[in-house]
């Protein structure tokens, strides 16, 4: 449990982190702080006091509490390149692959790697940057946090600007920072999941997608230019969206309410934000005797090993994985090397945007050969 004086100390050491207190800047008086925390004075200035013994805060006689500069703070030992690889998840699906190649990538050029997880979280993700920022790493790449929906952790990331620390996010972005970046297209990802079951004779198609990430919204509008450009009718209670906390539960759920409707008009196929979404409805389908590809096509997406691991083979759109790991690091040492005096280094780094490749296996069934319409 932390102690009181503990709380306020991480609280002023968060606000100088996020860019609320600039160097030689004073910093809320002892009474905020004993008003804001509902503690005591001698509380507060213990908190004070090892912020000011660490150098974040300097005292200055008759004025009061000031924001230090913070130039020698967790300063470390340049023989060695730090890179900070920040991910939403390190151990499971895709992000080993990409990580992989990352690491190998910088290790093999004497760069020193420390890995961070956020688990999709914006609370785990400003922990995070407040410590890359304490300890002055050289360069990050970083997979955003809930990249569709508003970040409070920006500050931080201009923070990061502002102490010259260069940066580049991959699969998708804040939009707002406009960073570098190394992105699928996946707009037309979505575009061709779908159009190649509407190409099958499919029309009654259901589209699962994760909607607190960039890629899921791309994926979605892909989705629904697929229908517009062929013409093809949309209903909107085919459109299945969820956030990263609902993943194992909402879209399960979901597709046994529309499965259960007493329809003749039963879809026909399945269109999935990734290959881990397609194992949970798979396992709905199996759970009720519906065959994949003869009763419901299905369709997932980045081609994982989990797109192969089962009796049925998914029909996908291939991710880059590891080389997407070592296009970031590449573009990182760029950058690194042009803040340490290289400028040409970094005058061919753009951001890379991928071009999806469809990947066809079992799991969809073309309904015309067959004389079926959806």
């Amino acid at each position: 449990m932390k102690t009181k004086h503990s709380i306020v100390r991480e609280f002023i050491k968060s606000k100088i982190l996020d860019g609320t207190y600039i160097p030689n800047q004073k910093i809320s008086s002892e009474s905020e702080l004993m008003d804001r925390f509902k503690v005591s004075r001698h509380t507060v200035r213990l908190a004070i006091g090892d912020l000011v013994n660490q150098g974040w805060l300097v005292r200055k006689q008759g004025a009061g509490t000031y924001c230090a500069e913070r130039k020698d703070i967790g300063t470390q030992s340049k023989s060695q390149k730090n890179i900070a690889i920040i991910a939403t998840h390190i151990s499971d699906y895709i992000f080993p692959s990409i990580i992989q190649g990352a690491e190998f990538f910088l290790s093999k050029n004497d760069y020193q790697v420390s890995l961070f997880n956020t688990d999709n979280n914006h609370e785990n993700e400003k922990q995070v940057l407040e410590k890359i920022l304490t300890y002055q790493v050289d360069g990050v790449i970083v997979e955003p946090t809930k990249s569709a929906i508003s970040n409070p952790n920006i500050n931080y990331y201009l923070n990061l600007e502002k102490s010259n620390i260069p940066y580049i996010m991959i699969n998708a972005y804040y939009d707002e920072l406009e960073p570098l970046s190394i992105i699928i297209n996946d707009e037309k990802g979505g575009f061709l999941q779908t159009e190649h079951l509407i190409e099958l004779g499919h029309q009654n198609i259901l589209g699962f997608f994760k909607t607190d990430d960039l890629q899921g919204t791309r994926r979605m509008k892909g989705y629904l230019k697929a229908h517009r450009t062929h013409h093809v009718s949309i209903s909107p209670n085919n459109i299945v969206t969820y956030h990263t906390q609902e993943k194992i539960s909402k879209p399960p759920e979901e597709l046994e309410k529309i499965l259960d409707q007493s329809s003749n008009h039963q879809p026909t196929a399945i269109v999935c934000y990734n290959d881990e979404l397609a194992m949970l409805l798979l396992e709905v389908l199996r759970r009720r005797n519906i065959k994949v590809p003869e009763d419901i096509s299905l369709v997932g997406y980045d081609d994982s090993s989990l797109s192969e691991i089962s009796e049925v083979k998914l029909t996908n759109i291939r991710h880059p994985q590891s080389d997407m790991g070592e296009k970031a690091a590449d573009m990182i040492m760029d950058l690194v090397d042009a803040k340490n005096g290289l400028p040409q280094a970094a005058e061919a780094v753009e951001s890379i945007i991928y071009e999806p490749q469809l990947i066809v296996r079992n799991s969809t069934m073309d309904l015309r050969q067959i004389g079926i319409t959806s």
